[in-house]
C-alpha cells in the first residue's frame, strides 16, 4: 500500500468520525476511495475533501451545498470558480448565522424573563400557603 494512502479505520482515527460517516460520504459521492475487494484506500484528495466536508458541516453547509461546491474543484488550474462560489456561499451562510444569533439573543433574554416570572409566582404562592 502506498504510504499516502490511508484505511478506513486510520480515516476514522484521524478525522474522528465513524465507518458509518465515511461509506454515507461515499454514497454521496463527496468521496471516492480506492476500492480493492472489500477494502477502501483514502488518498490525499479523499482526506482534502473530508477536512473540507467536516468543515462545511461545522458551519451550516447542507451536503448538497458541500457537493455543489467540491465538484467544482480543478486540479491543475487556478480554481477562480471554486475560490467565488465558496466566497458567496460563505458570505450568505454568515449572514444566516448572525441573524439565528439576533434571534437566539433575544429567545435566550425572553426565557430569563419567562423563567424569572415564574419564580416570582412560585415564591408567591409558597408564601401564602405558608402564611395561610
Amino acid at each position: 500500500m502506498a504510504e499516502d494512502l490511508m484505511t478506513i479505520r486510520q480515516m476514522c482515527d484521524a478525522f474522528d468520525v465513524t465507518p458509518r460517516t465515511l461509506r454515507f460520504y461515499e454514497s454521496r459521492e463527496l468521496i471516492a476511495p480506492e476500492r480493492r475487494g472489500q477494502h477502501r484506500f483514502y488518498d490525499r484528495q479523499d482526506r482534502g475533501r473530508l477536512k473540507l466536508i467536516l468543515q462545511g458541516k461545522r458551519f451550516g453547509f447542507s451536503l448538497e451545498q458541500i457537493r455543489q461546491l467540491l465538484e467544482l474543484y480543478n486540479p491543475g488550474e487556478d480554481n477562480v470558480t471554486q475560490l467565488a462560489a465558496t466566497i458567496d456561499a460563505s458570505r450568505q451562510r454568515l449572514a444566516d448565522m448572525m441573524r439565528q444569533q439576533e434571534e437566539l439573543k433575544t429567545a435566550i433574554i425572553d426565557l430569563t424573563q419567562q423563567i424569572a416570572e415564574a419564580e416570582r409566582l412560585l415564591t408567591e404562592r409558597s408564601d401564602e400557603r405558608h402564611s395561610a
